[in-house]
């Protein structure tokens, strides 16, 4: 993708999977892959959460995939990495 367009890249593993257990695994893959940032859905009690419960994570979880994100951007030298 990046060799077509100028634009950033976010990738969305909630949607993109649609099954919690998968969203780390492929959230990491993603920036290590080059994507400039991730979109994923957190909520403080996900199997509650009024839609798409079975693929939101809790902000526990969120907060370990954007550190080790980080840690994945710093080694690869990605500048400005957008965690939504």
């Amino acid at each position: 993708l990046r060799e077509q367009t100028h634009l950033p890249i976010v990738v969305d593993p909630s949607h993109g999977t649609g099954k919690r257990s998968l969203v780390a695994s492929m959230a990491l893959a993603a920036i290590a892959a080059g994507a400039d940032g991730l979109m994923i859905e957190s909520e403080p009690n996900p199997d509650a959460a009024k839609c798409d419960a079975s693929q939101t994570i809790d902000p526990a979880e969120l907060a370990t995939i954007a550190r080790k994100a980080m840690a994945i951007a710093e080694l690869l030298k990605v500048e400005d990495l957008a965690l939504a």
